[in-house]
């Protein structure tokens, strides 16, 4: 088994190796078999005598009850011898199925390390030192690439100065507090002249001079307010 486990120089010596486990299994099941069956004769010849001698006591036959009971025994001592071998057989059965097992665990742990041989060959803790490093080197370098590529292509708006904001957002309030007033004064300038409600009177000369006076002054007021406004 040893030799054919570590290889042999004639090939054919193992193949029958290889195949005696097998057959001998074979052999072996096939003549537990037989015997069971020449066990279960053996016990109903054992019941079929027990009977006779039964029957011929009862008819008064002493003499062939007798010889059926001697019949009996002899079956006994049959199946008895008969039983001990079924249990030899199944041990050795037992045996030679185990130490199969195990010759074809050692087998295939042979073969798997021949291929972890075949696998390892031409490697060694350096190489894979070093190929893990390069690894490690890419990875850092992709992480470099995704930030790069990750950052905004314009950094000028990045780059503005918020106190700078902040002044410009002061002077243009102070701006829109100096416009308030004149605005206002703009707005309470314009004004048209009232309708009068009084029934209109003759006046005097002097007085019509005196009304087309303030009436020059008031259309004056208002051309001058209209060139202020731009109309």
């Amino acid at each position: 088994m040893w030799s054919y486990f570590f290889g042999g120089s004639n090939s054919s010596s193992n193949t029958k190796q290889k195949e005696l486990p097998k057959k001998a299994i074979v052999e072996l099941r096939e003549h537990i078999n037989l015997l069971n069956k020449k066990q279960s004769h053996l016990q109903t010849q054992i019941i079929t005598q027990e009977n006779e001698a039964k029957k011929f006591l009862n008819k008064g036959n002493k003499t062939l009850a007798k010889n059926s009971l001697k019949k009996k025994k002899i079956y006994e001592n049959q199946l008895f011898k008969l039983d001990s071998q079924i249990e030899s057989l199944e041990q050795q059965l037992f045996s030679i199925e185990s130490a199969n097992l195990n010759l074809e665990t050692m087998r295939a742990m042979k073969q798997g390390a021949k291929a972890m041989k075949s696998i390892h060959t031409g490697l060694d803790i350096d190489k894979v030192d070093e190929t893990m490093d390069e690894i490690r080197e890419q990875v850092e370098l992709g992480d470099e690439i995704s930030d790069a590529i990750s950052r905004p292509m314009f950094s000028a708006v990045n780059e503005i100065d918020e106190d700078e904001l902040d002044e410009e957002l002061d002077l243009l309030a102070q701006e829109n507090i100096l416009n308030e007033p004149t605005t206002n004064k703009r707005e309470e300038q314009v004004k048209l002249p009232s309708v009068p409600e009084n029934k209109l009177e003759i006046s005097s000369p002097a007085e019509q001079q005196n009304e087309e006076e303030e009436e020059d002054e008031d259309e004056r007021a208002l051309r001058e307010l209209q060139a202020e406004m731009g109309l």
